[in-house]
């Protein structure tokens, strides 16, 4: 398998890739990438903060050079603290995809490994995702349980 290493800025435009993968798999998803133009400078500029709040773990494709095969991406976040998790720190994980032709590789475990280890090392007690169906078995595997947390939204 190929290892599992930071993303660059120089990835940006894979990364974006299998982002746009992710939410193509996702039921009533916006299939549009106009997005992408506005969105590659902003990832560029986060992916070369080494020390920021925001890392992207990938795997480089084992056959299609310059091509990523796996991403997965997470965020720390504070919120004022609670028991068992005095400090607020909180991790996030969202953007976890595998290319379609790179899959049951064991590539998205790996990356969530390192993001895991990443979260760690950041002083990070608690991390959520939300999960596709197909996820959960890779997630339930890692410790991850089901919470019930209603979620609301509001555009603006």
């Amino acid at each position: 398998m190929s290892p599992v290493r930071r993303a660059e800025p120089e990835d940006a435009a894979e990364v974006l890739r299998l982002r746009q993968v992710m939410i193509d798999s996702m039921a009533g998803a916006d299939p549009s990438t106009a997005w992408h133009t506005e969105s590659l400078p902003v990832l560029r500029a986060r992916l070369a903060e080494a020390d920021g709040d925001f890392a992207a773990f990938v795997v480089d494709h084992p056959e299609r050079p310059g091509a990523l095969a796996a991403l997965v991406c997470g965020t720390v976040d504070y919120r004022i603290g609670k028991a068992g998790n005095p400090h607020g720190v909180v991790g996030y994980v969202f953007s976890v995809a595998t290319d379609p032709d790179a899959r049951r590789r064991g590539y998205a475990r790996a990356g969530m490994t390192a993001l895991l280890d990443w979260f760690r090392a950041r002083g990070v007690r608690r991390v959520q995702l939300t999960a596709s169906t197909e996820a959960r078995t890779l997630y339930d595997s890692l410790g991850f349980r089901p919470k019930p947390d209603p979620l609301l939204e509001l555009a603006l």
